[in-house]
């Protein structure tokens, strides 16, 4: 149903992801924009599921700023990575609660609302981006605020001086002379770990379940060979294939803090990368923005998860989700509004690239990024080197339910790459046909 072309991707490669991506896990923030008529809104405040709290605060203070400009009041709810957000909407409805704006990151969370979306077609932004989310009769119905990837997130500075040049990391071998080599330097460069992971599953599902486990769906494939997808929508596998991944994600947790690994929270994860006490972090570009609240930046960048003994050189990238409005809300002239506003304007675009630290979907936005890793995925972009995000449109619910488990047994010990390979077929089979 979505809109993932490489023309659009190329187009906004020099431009600057509103994800439900990195957080800390559990967290909501309530909106504290509240408002009235002063100008010319609509006397109620439009009210937003945002799923990406870690630009809460960016998002709030645009939107004050657009009530100042327009008069119109917009409340932001940010929900955290381990919140079961479609979930908690699923509760809105039910209560007759429903938000005018609220997100959604695929086929498989669309399926709950298709009937419940308002059409957007008839709004500038979308003609001024190839990557908004589109309905089977090719409506537009949902708002594209980013373009994000993520592979292995690298610290550049460690690798120099450990003479490792990232060019490499593009195989299975490539990475495990490379994790060999920086163990055996981990008092010289002050490190506890070489990589920074989080397998516990169930706060960081999202990232062990979609992001890390997503490079097996797509990796390595070109943007429009969904066999592999198609393969796992089936609740079937290519065993050596599906081997070779259990290999690299052993390894993986092979050179992790294995405390982190086992019971660490995005946090904790993120506090080891960012204090340069671990080399690699299996985050992608949305933690830019998460660099000051370390007390720094370093050179830095985003290497494929390349599990693969064949080379793999690219990341995955794409429209990482999409806010959809609600049909029968009552602002939704407001609403259109909102978003025309925050997709192409020069405020709006100012917000998404500089302080959110996003790469952006839309053709009109000139702005460069200026964070590491969003320079990093636009440079990805620009040399037509990514995968598709095909994980996000598997069923709803599957990375939380079936695979974060299973890749927590397997970081605990609990499995071999023989049991990994066959508990995964059984699992994702049982749950692909319930």
């Amino acid at each position: 149903m979505k809109k993932k072309l490489v023309s659009l991707l190329l187009a906004s490669a020099m431009v600057a992801s509103l994800a439900a991506c990195g957080s800390s896990g559990g967290n909501t923030s309530g909106g504290d924009n509240k408002g009235g008529d002063s100008k010319s809104g609509s006397g109620e405040a439009i009210r937003i599921i945002n799923g990406k709290i870690e630009i809460d605060k960016q998002l709030k203070a645009f939107a004050k700023a657009y009530e100042e400009e327009t008069g119109q009041a917009v409340t932001i709810e940010s929900m955290g990575g381990g919140v079961d957000i479609q979930g908690q909407i699923k509760g809105y409805y039910q209560a007759g609660n429903m938000p005018d704006l609220f997100v959604i990151g695929g086929d498989g969370d669309f399926a709950n609302w298709k009937d419940q979306v308002a059409d957007l077609s008839d709004c500038a932004f979308a003609k001024d981006t190839d990557m908004a989310y589109t309905d089977d009769s090719g409506k537009v119905v949902g708002f594209p605020y980013a373009v994000e990837g993520h592979g292995i997130t690298y610290n550049k500075e460690m690798l120099d001086k450990a003479g490792i040049d990232p060019a490499t990391l593009i195989n299975y071998e490539g990475f495990k002379a490379a994790f060999e080599k920086l163990d055996g330097m981990k008092e010289e460069l002050g490190i506890d770990a070489v990589c920074s992971v989080a397998a516990e599953s169930g706060q960081m599902y999202w990232s062990s379940g979609n992001h890390v486990f997503g490079y097996y769906t797509s990796g390595g494939q070109a943007r429009d060979d969904k066999s592999i997808f198609d393969q796992i929508s089936k609740g079937e596998f290519d065993d050596a294939r599906l081997a070779q991944f259990g290999k690299f994600f052993e390894l993986l947790c092979k050179y992790s803090d294995q405390k982190i690994l086992i019971s660490g929270t995005y946090d904790d994860q993120m506090a080891q990368w960012m204090n340069k006490k671990s080399v690699f972090i299996t985050q992608g570009n949305w933690i830019d923005v998460s660099f000051k609240d370390y007390n720094g930046e370093f050179d830095s960048g985003i290497a494929p998860l390349a599990f693969t003994e064949e080379d793999m050189t690219g990341i995955l990238a794409d429209s990482p989700s999409w806010w959809c409005a609600y049909k029968d809300g009552k602002n939704l002239d407001a609403v259109k509004k909102f978003l025309d506003y925050l997709a192409t304007s020069e405020e709006g675009q100012k917000c998404l690239v500089e302080e959110c630290g996003m790469v952006s979907p839309y053709k009109s936005c000139k702005l460069s990024p200026s964070t590491p890793l969003a320079k990093s995925v636009s440079q990805y972009i620009a040399d037509d080197n990514t995968y598709a995000w095909d994980w996000s449109n598997l069923k709803e619910g599957y990375a939380q339910r079936c695979i974060g488990g299973i890749l927590e047994s397997y970081a605990k010990g609990d499995l071999d790459n023989a049991g990994f390979v066959k508990m995964m077929k059984s699992q994702t089979k049982a749950y692909m046909n319930q």
